[in-house]
């Protein structure tokens, strides 16, 4: 059982993730500094930490709690339908976003160039895309920092890391739209806001009734849900800002250090 102490910590750790957006959009105001290769090699570290994190143990636990009620066959298998469920859950979010408008295909980014008003709709529309991802981003970081801090942590560090190129694509078209780094920021703390919305829908509808078996289905949505991000999103990301090595170099980094962590903490 959480305490309330407890709660909060999560809480404010989701904020804390979701904030983070808030970073990227203020490059806005130091716009030429911006170094592509150490973002390509953080968004690939990103992607190594939560794949790793998610097979390796997220995904574990979930097995682990459903065999408990339903023995190791069947639990796995309810593990496994979780797993991919929370993957078709993300899937079902971008297909529902028109190629267009949607910041995560990378195909369809409208390019630096475009008339003012196209440029600020793209910056909006991007915000308002990103808050529908991070409202789950948030469920997963809130439930694993409620039922582990070893796994939480790493967790709420990578996706804080993804959320900063994520401000920049908010930032960035507005910014070149309306010539205010203030109002260009404003969006990308805005976009940022759905994660503690989703910890916050996640404390009021789900903890209400959790239990061993909703705890396994969960771990199982949130591992499912950070694979997908990573692939779909982060590692396309990252080479879009640089060299395909360098996300390759950066995404096995990440599993070292998810790996390294978790091995001392044993």
């Amino acid at each position: 059982m959480n305490t309330a102490s407890d709660l909060l910590e999560a809480f404010l750790l989701t904020l804390l993730a979701g904030l983070s957006t808030g970073i990227g959009g203020a490059f806005v105001f130091f716009a030429k500094t911006i170094d592509r290769r150490l973002l390509c090699v953080s968004l690939g570290l990103s992607a190594g930490v939560m794949i790793y994190v998610s097979l390796v143990e997220i995904l574990h636990e979930s097995a682990a709690m459903l065999s408990e009620v339903y023995g190791d066959k069947t639990g796995m298998l309810y593990a496994m339908l979780s797993f991919f469920g929370g993957i078709l859950l993300i899937a079902v979010i971008d297909k529902l976003i028109p190629c267009e408008e949607n910041p995560h295909e990378m195909s369809c980014q409208v390019r630096p160039g475009a008339e003012d008003s196209r440029l600020k709709r793209t910056g909006l529309l991007t915000a308002l895309t990103i808050a529908i991802h991070n409202f789950p981003e948030g469920m997963a970081s809130f439930v694993s920092a409620t039922q582990s801090m070893r796994l939480a942590i790493p967790i709420i560090v990578a996706i804080a890391i993804h959320n900063i190129p994520e401000g920049i694509s908010i930032a960035m078209p507005i910014f070149y739209a309306t010539g205010s780094r203030r109002i260009a920021m404003r969006y990308s703390l805005l976009a940022g806001l759905a994660e503690p919305l989703g910890a916050l829908a996640t404390y009021l509808v789900l903890l209400p009734f959790m239990s061993p078996v909703l705890q396994g289905v969960l771990f199982g949505v949130v591992a499912g849900i950070m694979v997908f991000i990573s692939l779909d999103e982060l590692l396309p990301s990252a080479q879009l800002y640089g060299e395909h090595h360098l996300s390759m170099y950066g995404l096995v980094l990440g599993m070292a250090v998810m790996a390294l962590s978790l091995w001392l903490f044993v």
